[in-house]
């Protein structure tokens, strides 16, 4: 098992379970069912936050063109101080929306592929602090109920499952990661973009029993 899983990475679930190597594999495989339910979750709430997304952005920037090609219009050079540097923390989505165009296949690429190129990452930061007057107040705060407060209800959270994601896509250990907060955050976030969301991802998930069967 260390030659297929390393030595390393063995160890963690050696240490989880007391070296008892047959739980430490149970365990390993455990993890790795968590991880797939969690993706599955997480793939639905992803789609549909760029999908919330890109409808409040078209609807501030109807263009035409879409939002996704005039990237120097909705992200505009915007400087904040990083120590003694101004930095440009636009400078990372207009590259980003470059890329997905270009793999998309140009700027005639249907809106919908281009957006779908985006990452997750892309999506996780237009709620930060920076953006609150250039995105979040002029747009993205249509895509929630009223009342919803961007750092408390969607920017903590999002941050929160883009850093779940990394985990669950790198295949870590979700051993000492508090699993049930994150599915908390991912269900608040889906009911706030749209409750039948909610609905779908609470009835079709997979992760609170698979806690409850924990080895």
């Amino acid at each position: 098992m260390e030659a297929w899983l390393s030595a390393p990475r063995f160890a963690v679930y050696l240490t989880a379970t007391g070296g008892d190597r047959a739980r430490a594999l149970a365990l390993y495989e455990w993890n790795a069912q968590l991880s797939a339910a969690l993706l599955h979750d997480l793939a639905h709430l992803e789609v549909g936050l760029r999908n919330a997304y890109d409808v409040a952005l078209s609807t501030r920037w109807p263009g035409p063109p879409h939002w996704t090609l005039p990237g120097g219009t909705v992200f505009a050079p915007l400087y904040r101080r990083r120590g003694r540097r101004r930095v440009d923390v636009n400078d990372r989505p207009r590259e980003s929306l470059r890329h997905a165009v270009a793999n998309a296949g140009g700027p005639t690429a249907p809106p919908g592929k281009i957006v779908a190129e985006l990452m997750f990452g892309f999506w996780r930061y237009l709620s930060s602090a920076a953006h609150e007057k250039t995105l979040w107040v002029p747009a993205l705060h249509r895509a929630f109920p009223p009342g919803t407060d961007r750092a408390a209800h969607v920017d903590g959270p999002v941050g929160r499952l883009h850093d779940l994601r990394n985990r669950v896509a790198h295949h870590e250990p979700l051993l000492n990661t508090d699993i049930a907060a994150r599915l908390t955050d991912l269900l608040g976030l889906a009911k706030r973009l749209d409750p039948q969301l909610g609905q779908h991802v609470q009835a079709t998930s997979t992760v609170a029993s698979l806690l409850a069967a924990r080895p």
